[in-house]
């Protein structure tokens, strides 16, 4: 606590183990912090100012966390703001020991710190209006923002000097379940006036005096290098200020956007295309091909699977593939760097503020105190603005000190989908027995595909044994091994100069496809309804089976359907939380189109459940277009996509009917942010395998 012209202010320490672990990790300048941020302001005329650690992307944690502080802080909702956080060690993840968005983590982690945090700037202010009120502090309670006793009442705002001058209370106790006003109410976002009105600031508004505007001249292919360069046409276009080269390429800056995207198509580039250049896809398709018919890195196992799979009669066998995906947010990578004698300035959404602030100081030559990240919205993420090289802003930074003067680096789309970082292209070999019951008696799944994390400081932590954790989640720990006596699971993670990085739901966003499509398979095989069959193969009291039998029963499983539809089911956990969907589709022209998606979660206690519903929603777009168009392919060592025309996201006429349900449910909370994303794309196609007869084993799905 500290005393401040704003009022009280409250903080809370973090844990340090997680913390001193990555920085051991990273770099022996990460230092514990020596002092507490805060989390809390309480102004003079009431207001209260809630800081966000974490990075606000359209998934609703500008609303979702400050209910949780307010909750326990009895405050006025209609009084409260929010701001991001300064980039600062004391708002460091409690599980992973940086300050960082993602793995739909944002809620779940913080819920009980701020829920403290909340009680304790309670329990000062309502001990400062006891004094006020001449009355003991047990004998008062709160109210929307006020102390009250009896018939009077002291606003936090009269007391927030006072509060700020008494000893932080040892402990403090948090409110039952039972008694929660805000926590579980479905509630409206903070944040969409600022965005409906334009007022809210992305990192693409940021506007400095004497900006110059960037754009970079990257390698037309991966690993290519830079030979030469000539900038004499580019310096000519008019607006253009100056050219210089950075590690990443060649910067063209202009005194706006158009100057330098014209300098930079000016420029005249030899480069060294190297090896790659005559890679495609499918050459690396074959490559994946021979790999996965042989034995991998064993990633879990259970008996000797190639004993009870060679050779016997009713094997069934299965090849699944996945293609390269770019994050494509709306909002283009951008960053605005400004260095000073004290250090440097940065101005950008970010995912991940302590990566980002170690890495750009690696590259200036300071200290990562001396970089201070000024985070903004972020007009999506979905993991391409939480990058452990940190490269769209390490590239912003270099440019800047190339160049000395302060500078906005842009990328356009087709700078991020030709030589971005990529959800990997993946195969999956899989062979399966049936038992006389129909059910798996073995039963074995190859995955081939490049890992994420190698090269990274993660690596050393969650790559053990030649196995990438992220590569084969959602496969090695599917709930459907534990019914399946005779088992394994493997992994190659063949290397390439493709740059790739975890995309929404990571490892999940490709084998919740494989291990449910192949479920589905195993269903047909057994002449058995796909409802049942995974109802069979999971214990009774499993989380999965409550989503599968929500979302059965709120669509009506079984019942008929309008001529010329079927229906999908398929369910998937990924980051704690357990999702069914129904999907009912058609052919329309041959075209697929998907009518109606009802999809049941169980996260565990939810916050605001219209962000539950809206979560959903995102995610099963977002999986749609990733099912109905999403590829990216390579041709001569180049990707052969551009931009949404031929990149393709889902329109407006394609979005399904969406329905969401939340399993009420007591059991540990989890994300809500990627899991709506998984088994869209396998409920999709067990629609069409329904409809059709055909079973679709690559995406995005093409009938012909």
């Amino acid at each position: 606590m500290k005393s401040a012209a704003a009022g009280l202010v409250i903080a809370c320490f973090v844990p340090l183990a997680a913390r001193r672990a990555f920085a051991a990790e990273t770099t022996p300048e990460a230092k514990p912090p020596v002092s507490p941020n805060a989390f809390i302001r309480i102004a003079p005329d009431n207001g209260v100012t809630i800081l966000l650690k974490h990075s606000e992307m359209g998934q609703g944690v500008w609303t979702s966390l400050p209910m949780v502080v307010a909750e326990e802080l009895g405050c006025d909702w209609n009084q409260v703001r929010v701001e991001h956080a300064p980039a600062a060690p004391e708002y460091a993840h409690t599980a992973f020991g940086m300050q960082m968005t993602g793995g739909s983590t944002s809620t779940w982690e913080s819920f009980d710190q701020l829920r403290t945090a909340g009680a304790m700037a309670r329990e000062l202010l309502v001990a400062a209006a006891a004094v006020k009120l001449g009355a003991k502090p047990a004998d008062c309670r709160v109210e929307n923002g006020h102390v009250v006793h009896g018939t009077k009442r002291v606003s936090y705002g009269d007391v927030a000097q006072a509060a700020a001058r008494l000893p932080m209370p040892a402990s403090v106790k948090l409110k039952e379940p039972k008694d929660w006003t805000l926590i579980g109410k479905p509630t409206r976002r903070l944040d969409s006036t600022a965005k409906t009105t334009g007022t809210a600031e992305f990192g693409i508004d940021v506007s400095l005096p004497e900006m110059a505007v960037a754009l970079v001249a990257r390698a037309p292919v991966f690993g290519a290098k830079l030979k030469t360069f000539d900038a004499t046409k580019a310096k000519a276009v008019a607006g253009v200020l100056d050219v210089v080269e950075v590690p990443s390429g060649v910067a063209v800056l202009g005194q706006h956007f158009w100057a330098a995207k014209q300098g930079r198509d000016a420029l005249v580039l030899e480069w060294d295309e190297g090896a790659f250049a005559r890679a495609s896809t499918a050459s690396l398709r074959e490559e994946y091909r021979k790999l996965a018919a042989t034995p991998g890195s064993t990633a879990k196992a259970a008996g000797d699977a190639e004993a009870a799979l060679k050779g016997a009669e009713g094997v069934i066998e299965s090849e699944y593939e996945v293609p390269f995906l770019a994050h494509a947010p709306m909002e283009p990578l951008n960053c605005t760097v400004a260095i000073g004698a004290d250090g440097c300035d940065v101005w950008t959404g970010t995912q991940f503020q302590t990566v980002d602030q170690m890495n750009v100081a690696k590259a200036l030559g300071i200290g990562p105190g001396q970089v201070r990240i000024h985070t903004t919205f972020l007009g999506g993420g979905f993991g391409r603005r939480a990058n452990p090289a940190s490269d769209f802003i390490v590239e912003a930074a270099q440019v800047a000190k190339a160049a000395k003067r302060t500078v906005k680096v842009v990328w356009t789309r087709e700078d991020d989908i030709h030589g971005g970082y990529y959800r990997p292209m993946w195969l999956s070999r899989l062979r399966a027995k049936l038992g006389a019951d129909g059910k798996p008696a073995a039963w074995a799944h190859t995955l081939v595909g490049q890992s994420i994390l190698a090269g990274t400081p993660f690596e050393p932590v969650m790559v053990k044994d030649g196995v990438d954790a992220t590569s084969v989640e959602g496969a090695a720990d599917s709930p459907y091994l534990a019914a399946i006596p005779v088992h394994r699971v493997d992994l190659h993670s063949p290397k390439s100069p493709v740059t790739v990085l975890w995309w929404r739901s990571v490892g999940h966003s490709h084998t919740g496809f494989v291990v449910e499509s192949f479920i589905d398979e195993l269903a047909h095989a057994a002449k058995q309804d796909p409802l049942e069959y995974r109802r069979a193969l999971l214990p009774k009291d499993a989380r999965e089976r409550r989503a599968l039998d929500l979302a059965a029963e709120k669509f009506g499983w079984g019942k008929p359907l309008p001529q010329g539809r079927a229906a999908g089911i398929a369910v998937h956990q990924s980051f704690g939380s357990y999702v069914a969907q129904v999907a009912e589709v058609s052919v329309e022209d041959g075209k697929v189109r998907v009518h109606r998606v009802v999809c049941a979660i169980d996260c565990g206690p939810v916050v605001n459940p219209l962000n539950v519903e809206a979560q959903m929603q995102s995610g099963i777009a977002y999986g749609l277009s990733a099912a109905l168009h999403g590829e990216l392919t390579l041709k001569n060592g180049r990707v052969e996509q551009n931009n949404f025309n031929d990149y393709a996201a889902l329109r407006l006429p394609e979005m399904p009917k969406v329905e969401v349900y939340i399993v009420p449910s007591t059991d540990k909370m989890g994300g809500c942010g990627e899991p709506g994303t998984p088994p869209i794309a396998p409920a999709v196609g067990h629609a069409l395998f329904a409809l059709t007869g055909k079973r679709l084993r690559s995406l995005p799905f093409r009938l012909a």
